[in-house]
Protein backbone atom coordinates (compact mmCIF):
# COMPACT_ATOMS: atom_id res chain seq x y z
CA UNK A 1 0.00 0.00 0.00
CA UNK A 2 1.41 3.34 -0.79
CA UNK A 3 2.35 6.19 1.45
CA UNK A 4 -0.27 9.07 1.52
CA UNK A 5 1.55 11.94 0.29
CA UNK A 6 2.03 15.53 0.63
CA UNK A 7 2.58 18.21 -2.33
CA UNK A 8 3.87 21.56 -1.69
CA UNK A 9 3.58 24.41 -4.08
CA UNK A 10 5.08 27.33 -2.39
CA UNK A 11 8.90 26.97 -2.94
CA UNK A 12 9.45 29.34 0.37
CA UNK A 13 7.52 26.41 2.29
CA UNK A 14 9.25 23.94 0.87
CA UNK A 15 12.54 25.31 1.34
CA UNK A 16 11.57 26.29 4.95
CA UNK A 17 10.05 22.61 5.60
CA UNK A 18 14.14 21.34 4.13
CA UNK A 19 16.28 23.34 6.81
CA UNK A 20 13.94 22.51 9.89
CA UNK A 21 14.29 19.17 8.68
CA UNK A 22 17.46 18.88 8.69
CA UNK A 23 18.39 21.05 11.70
CA UNK A 24 15.92 18.97 13.64
CA UNK A 25 17.45 15.82 12.40
CA UNK A 26 13.69 14.89 11.10
CA UNK A 27 11.52 14.05 8.24
CA UNK A 28 9.75 16.90 6.16
CA UNK A 29 6.61 15.00 6.43
CA UNK A 30 7.46 15.15 10.53
CA UNK A 31 8.06 18.73 10.56
CA UNK A 32 5.17 19.78 8.58
CA UNK A 33 2.77 17.42 10.78
CA UNK A 34 4.41 18.97 14.09
CA UNK A 35 3.65 22.32 12.72
CA UNK A 36 -0.02 21.71 11.81
CA UNK A 37 -0.20 20.41 15.05
CA UNK A 38 1.16 23.28 16.86
CA UNK A 39 -1.29 25.72 14.48
CA UNK A 40 -4.34 23.51 15.28
CA UNK A 41 -4.00 24.01 19.08
CA UNK A 42 -3.13 27.59 18.54
CA UNK A 43 -6.02 28.61 16.07
CA UNK A 44 -8.52 26.12 15.96
CA UNK A 45 -11.23 26.06 18.01
CA UNK A 46 -10.35 29.53 19.60
CA UNK A 47 -13.24 32.22 20.77
CA UNK A 48 -13.19 35.64 19.97
CA UNK A 49 -12.92 38.08 22.83
CA UNK A 50 -16.44 39.49 21.74
CA UNK A 51 -18.40 36.01 21.52
CA UNK A 52 -16.35 34.82 24.96
CA UNK A 53 -17.91 38.25 26.92
CA UNK A 54 -21.19 37.77 25.35
CA UNK A 55 -21.15 34.15 26.70
CA UNK A 56 -20.05 35.14 30.12
CA UNK A 57 -22.66 38.02 30.33
CA UNK A 58 -25.17 35.51 29.30
CA UNK A 59 -24.19 32.88 31.59
CA UNK A 60 -23.41 35.13 35.00
CA UNK A 61 -24.44 38.68 34.66
CA UNK A 62 -23.08 39.93 38.27
CA UNK A 63 -19.82 41.42 38.54
CA UNK A 64 -17.26 39.79 40.61
CA UNK A 65 -14.56 41.79 42.83
CA UNK A 66 -11.40 39.97 42.92
CA UNK A 67 -10.19 42.39 45.09
CA UNK A 68 -12.59 41.58 47.87
CA UNK A 69 -12.13 37.32 47.26
CA UNK A 70 -8.82 37.39 47.57
CA UNK A 71 -8.31 39.49 50.82
CA UNK A 72 -10.81 37.83 52.34
CA UNK A 73 -8.80 34.66 51.56
CA UNK A 74 -5.27 35.77 53.05
CA UNK A 75 -4.59 35.20 56.53
CA UNK A 76 -1.15 36.76 57.72
CA UNK A 77 1.87 34.35 57.83
CA UNK A 78 2.82 34.37 61.16
CA UNK A 79 6.47 34.16 60.89
CA UNK A 80 9.13 31.23 61.51
CA UNK A 81 8.85 29.50 65.00
CA UNK A 82 11.88 30.63 66.74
Amino acid sequence: MAKPQLSVRSAKALDLARRLARRENRSIADIVERALEAYELREAGRETAAHFYARLNETDSSDIDLDNIIRAGCTPHAGPDL
